[in-house]
């Protein structure tokens, strides 16, 4: 499973995709690992996790993104993004944000899809605001 975008190739968090990315130095935090964690007990979980963004011309990780679970009852989901910081402000948030949201509305399994920010994190902001949420 893979998403792809101009720039972009979005893929699920694996334990393949996470030593690629400890590889090249990126800081796969603890919601990627307990992740791993919970795909082992239920496979169906997969694609409700993290993500990582990879830059299609050098393979490199920007970020990850994803759900913070599967739908609930409402067919809500929430969805989080975070980036190394020389990647702020270039679009990918947008760009990657924008189509993990319309993979997610496809899979008719999610109506509604929420996000929350800081209220000083001005560029996590605009991405929202770009995104109509």
């Amino acid at each position: 499973m893979k998403l792809e975008t101009e720039r972009l190739h979005i893929v699920p968090c694996t334990e393949e995709w996470i030593q690629i990315a400890d590889n090249q130095g990126y800081n796969s935090g603890p919601h990627i690992v307990g992740h791993i964690e919970n795909v082992k007990r239920d496979a169906a979980s997969l694609p409700w996790g993290p993500w990582y963004v990879i830059r299609k011309e050098d393979d490199v990780v920007l970020g990850d993104i994803g759900f913070k679970g599967k739908p609930n009852e409402q067919h809500t989901v929430e969805i989080g993004y975070g980036f190394i910081e020389k990647y702020w402000n270039k679009g990918c948030a947008t760009e990657a944000v924008s189509e993990l949201m319309k993979w997610a509305f496809q899979t008719r399994e999610v109506e509604t899809i929420i996000a929350e920010t800081l209220l000083d994190n001005y560029s996590s902001i605009r991405v929202l605001e770009k995104l109509h949420m």
